[in-house]
């Protein structure tokens, strides 16, 4: 429970820190702290993405995987958080990203800040 709580904040903090500077992310709302619920409701959003789309996504491309040495991976994380500002949409979560070069760039700076905290906070294992 501590591990999906630490890696659930650190998500939440990586797309915070990708609305931030991207600019075709945006986090809607009114106070600072709908925002921060906001984010960690988007946060368990994109987890939830993860755990159920991304590892059928690479199933179906892993010929790619292999061709790119791997390289497809960016354009995979970027697909999921584009479909995550889509299941935003659709529950009323004001989250969105304005198309798939946001996602890219937004992709990458949440890969690289949830691997960062992921490294500096403590968790179970």
């Amino acid at each position: 429970m501590k591990n999906f709580l630490v890696k659930t904040l650190a998500n939440a903090v990586a797309i915070g820190v990708a609305t931030w500077i991207v600019t075709g992310i945006a986090l809607t709302g009114g106070s600072t702290w709908d925002k921060s619920l906001t984010l960690v409701l988007v946060a368990l959003l994109f987890g939830l993405v993860n755990f159920l789309v991304k590892p059928v996504v690479k199933l179906f491309s892993f010929p790619l995987f292999v061709l790119t040495l791997g390289l497809i991976t960016f354009v995979v994380n970027a697909l999921m958080l584009w479909l995550t500002s889509w299941a935003s949409g659709k529950l009323s979560v004001d989250f969105h990203v304005s198309g798939f070069v946001a996602a890219f760039w937004g992709a990458l700076i949440v890969s690289v800040v949830s691997w960062a905290l992921n490294m500096v906070l403590p968790d179970d294992d």
